[in-house]
């Protein structure tokens, strides 16, 4: 079911590292490099802001979708998944927000 869909995703995200940039859109972004994503992200990010400003749920849903997608994409590019992002939320479940900003390391 839903919960099925990052781990399918993530495993297709990882295939398509190794694939032809001809083959697909994914592979294509894989080859243009991190820059590449980012900039894919920011748009998004962006579509996600013009879609609640105009109260638009259903475009929201959609924007949404597409930023976590190319979230995916960047972690993917860095060999990561979805999964660290899931146990970094478990990890601050119960924690105040304050908390846990608080407890993070100084740069």
């Amino acid at each position: 079911m839903n919960q099925d869909i990052l781990k399918r995703l993530t495993e297709t995200l990882t295939a398509r590292k190794q694939a032809s940039p001809e083959s697909s859109y994914v592979a294509k972004l894989f080859s243009k490099g991190e820059d590449a994503i980012l900039k894919k992200i920011g748009e998004e990010a962006t579509e996600v802001i013009l879609a609640s400003k105009a109260a638009d749920k259903t475009h929201l849903v959609y924007e949404t979708a597409d930023l976590w997608f190319h979230c995916m994409v960047l972690l993917a590019h860095h060999g990561m998944s979805a999964e660290d992002v899931l146990n970094e939320l478990a990890r601050r479940e119960g924690l105040s927000g304050i908390a846990e900003k608080a407890g993070r390391k100084k740069d």
